[in-house]
């Protein structure tokens, strides 16, 4: 399962009971909103509903994202399909040896 790194989902409770129902907790980097998928379908409704828009009441904000959220699979599927993949782009870990020869090219 991929968490994010919130204590509450660290905490011995957690943890025991995961390693009690065999299950694997995988813990994204802190700071990595781009690995976390429900952070990349948040900031597409907010593009798609929210952005330059005024809603005069909260009743109309919240049925804007409702409505926004119930078209995604219909409308929204191939701006979606690219967005959600899974490929990350991740950047190696420096070692001590790359670090000293990135120093001496400047």
């Amino acid at each position: 399962m991929v968490l994010d790194n919130a204590k509450y989902q660290r905490c011995k409770v957690v943890m025991e009971k995961a390693t009690e129902l065999h299950i694997e907790l995988l813990f994204l980097p802190t700071y990595s909103p781009n690995l976390n998928l429900i952070e990349r379908l948040w900031r597409f409704v907010r593009k798609k509903c929210l952005y330059s828009r005024y809603y005069e009441t909260s009743r109309e904000f919240e049925s804007a994202i409702a409505n926004c959220l119930d078209d995604i699979n219909i409308g929204k599927k191939p701006q979606l399909r690219k967005l959600m993949s899974l490929k990350f782009q991740l950047f190696p870990v420096p070692t001590e040896r790359s670090a000293n020869s990135q120093k001496s090219a400047a």
